[in-house]
């Protein structure tokens, strides 16, 4: 039922703001037509908005997921319209804030001090706010300069309703989609949720900043400030104030003499090397949290400043591994390697061709190198592969998710910056650095000599285990467990089947239960001159004849 109403606000907000023209064509356009008689026509003022700021205010009251997935596009100009995307930029640190005495009252309710001990100055009128958090400037006693980023009220709340739908979207998918095994759909939920509550915890946010900010310590491209922990909670962040200027205002960088396309390539870079070499990656890199450092003595060597923390990446060594190689595959234009490190990687099952996935992904690829090298995305090209892969039973990877919109955010930033960035040669010497570097010899006795207390400590009982083993197969005794494809599948639409059967029966009874109701002329309030209660049964009865209705299934 809260799913429910939640999808009924959002056609709402979306008629509104008359943005329903823009799901013209779409399944979603007849269910907004009958929503439109129950929603008041467009104020003169929201007639006269441009699109992009109707989309904008839409966004803003839907809430925290909706303002994100705004944020993303708003890095797209390839994607977007440029009056849209100008728009969608002010969701970075333009979302409406709330009362700074609020604030105010949350930081001395986490902390457990009154703001005059803790600060020698607060502004109780925020810097910047985003869709989770606002931050305010601050000062502590011993002079520094600091922000402090405090969590929106109720946002908790807010959040777990959005995902409540997703939820429930996601087992909509599960019984429709043909391949909803291969695209998973409540694990990308699960993923988000997880993305979601980590922003969640200031706390944690903190020890990433922390992390981030020695990986790069002594590093020229890339400065994190110092988190106060003394002034730190799970709903209030003290950090080091910084200052610098916005990576997508290019006025403002030209004006400042800083030197864009080796920013431009500079930033290419430290994503690489923070995936690769560093397995911690930002994944919530748009322009609003990566800034450049405004010194004039670093305008022909700039440097990136990061900020918010909240969502950080990381791949197991596998998915490092095989990412890797996959992108210097696409580098060599080596389509039959693409074909085998999907299927290694376990991404596809390993009946699938490797002939046949060779010549899917040279037809995918080989037209984008006709074109200029600085006119390649890489991640149109990655989406591109793994789309075509999807007809080949690709096992969707949630763990990909963040760096798949990571990839997405630094290059639009990267275009920005030098719209003639090639990305490509920039990249490729990185990773081949990083993956000589990882699998070089020294590398590979380094990690042995670190494990060497590992396998002492096992060492002992290897023999024992292993005279174990050999008994039982001696004796008889070994344990032979099978697993059938056939059965589990068997088993699956046994069960799929039994649930189809009780929705049937259960939606042909609300149906007979609504005839009943409506031929006796039941009391009660109406709707249409037909009463309420018949409406309930009729659609109760509709709906669940629906799920019990068979669905196509591709082989």
């Amino acid at each position: 039922m809260k799913s429910a109403r939640r999808i009924w606000r959002i056609g709402r907000v979306l008629l509104r703001y008359r943005l329903d023209a823009l799901l013209d064509g779409t399944a979603a356009e007849r269910w907004l037509k009958l929503a439109r008689p129950f929603v008041p026509r467009a104020s003169a003022d929201v007639q006269a908005m441009p699109r992009g700021q109707r989309l904008r205010m839409v966004l803003q009251e839907l809430g925290p997921i909706f303002v994100k997935a705004g944020q993303i596009l708003s890095t797209r100009r390839d994607l977007v319209p440029a009056d849209v995307a100008d728009e969608l930029a002010l969701l970075q640190d333009q979302v409406k804030p709330f009362d700074g005495d609020q604030a105010r009252g949350i930081v001395e309710a986490s902390l457990g001090q009154s703001i005059e001990a803790l600060y020698s100055r607060f502004d109780t009128t925020p810097l910047a706010s985003a869709s989770i958090a606002q931050v305010h400037a601050a000062t502590l006693h011993d002079g520094r300069e600091v922000v402090v980023k405090v969590l929106r009220p109720n946002i908790r709340s807010q959040i777990e309703g959005d995902i409540a739908l997703l939820y429930d979207l996601a087992a909509v998918v599960e019984r429709t989609h043909p391949r909803a095994d291969k695209i998973r759909p409540r694990e990308v939920v699960a993923e988000i949720e997880s993305t979601l509550a980590a922003e969640l915890d200031l706390q944690r946010e903190a020890g990433n900043a922390s992390v981030l900010r020695r990986n790069w310590l002594e590093s020229g491209d890339l400065y994190v400030p110092e988190v106060i922990w003394t002034h730190t909670s799970e709903r209030v962040m003290t950090l080091e104030r910084v200052y610098g200027i916005h990576s997508d205002d290019v006025a403002a960088l030209d004006n400042a003499r800083i030197d864009r396309k080796a920013l431009a390539a500079k930033g290419v870079r430290v994503f690489y090397q923070q995936v690769f070499r560093d397995n911690f990656f930002h994944a919530d890199a748009h322009a609003g949290n990566i800034w450049v450092d405004p010194d004039p003595a670093r305008a022909a060597n700039p440097r990136f400043i990061a900020l918010d923390f909240g969502i950080m990446g990381q791949l197991s060594r596998a998915d490092q591994y095989y990412l890797a190689e996959n992108f210097m595959a696409i580098f060599n234009r080596d389509y039959r390697r693409i074909a085998e490190l999907h299927v290694e990687a376990g991404w596809m099952p390993s009946h699938v061709r490797i002939d046949e996935l060779e010549a899917a992904a040279r037809a995918i690829c080989e037209p984008y190198f006709t074109r200029p090298l600085s006119e390649i995305s890489l991640a149109e090209v990655l989406a591109k592969l793994f789309r075509m892969a999807q007809r080949y039973q690709l096992t969707l990877q949630p763990q990909l998710i963040l760096l798949q919109k990571t990839l997405l955010n630094i290059e639009g930033v990267g275009r920005q910056l030098d719209p003639q960035i090639d990305i490509w040669a920039v990249a490729k010497p990185v990773l081949e650095t990083i993956l000589r570097e990882r699998y070089s010899p020294r590398r590979l006795l380094r990690e042995a000599r670190q494990r060497l207390p590992e396998w002492m400590t096992r060492a002992p009982d290897m023999p024992g285990l292993v005279h174990d083993w050999l008994k039982q197969q001696v004796h008889g005794g070994h344990l032979i467990q099978m697993q059938s494809e056939d059965v589990r599948v068997l088993s699956k639409d046994l069960h799929i089947m039994q649930k189809r059967m009780i929705s049937a029966v259960l939606g042909a009874g609300l149906l007979i239960v609504a005839s009943v109701l409506y031929g006796l002329d039941a009391g009660g309030p109406r709707l249409a001159g037909i009463p309420v209660a018949t409406w309930i049964a009729g659609l109760g009865g509709i709906w669940a004849l629906f799920a019990a209705w068979p669905r196509r299934r591709v082989k």
